[in-house]
C-alpha cells in the first residue's frame, strides 16, 4: 500500500510539475545553447565501443580455448565465433546509426 502511495504521488509531481516547463520566459535573452545530444553522442558511442570490444575479447578467448580443447569441433566453434561477433559487432552499429539520426 506504501509503495502504491508514492508511485502515485510520484507520478502526480511529475504530471503538476509538466505545465511548468511549458511556460515562456518573461524576458529573452540571447544564450549560447550547448549542445547536448552531441555531446552524450559521444559517451554513448565511447560506451558502445568499450563493451563490444570487451565482449568480442571474452568471445574470442572462449573459442580459442574451445578449439584448443577440442580440436575436432573446430568448425562449429568458428561458426559460433563468427555469428557471436556479427551480433556484438551490430551492437555498435545500431549505437551509431541511433546517434547520426539524433545529432543530424
Amino acid at each position: 500500500m506504501k509503495k502504491l502511495f508514492w508511485c502515485l504521488a510520484g507520478l502526480a509531481f511529475i504530471a503538476i510539475g509538466t505545465p511548468l516547463f511549458a511556460q515562456e520566459p518573461e524576458t529573452v535573452q540571447t544564450v549560447v545553447a550547448t549542445n547536448w545530444v552531441a555531446i552524450t553522442s559521444g559517451f554513448a558511442m565511447a560506451i558502445a565501443s568499450s563493451f563490444c570490444g570487451l565482449a568480442q575479447g571474452k568471445a574470442a578467448a572462449a573459442a580459442a580455448e574451445g578449439m584448443a580443447r577440442n580440436p575436432g569441433a573446430t568448425a562449429a566453434i568458428r561458426l559460433a565465433l563468427i555469428l557471436g561477433l556479427a551480433f556484438i559487432e551490430s551492437l555498435a552499429l545500431y549505437t551509431f546509426v541511433i546517434i547520426f539520426i539524433k545529432v543530424v
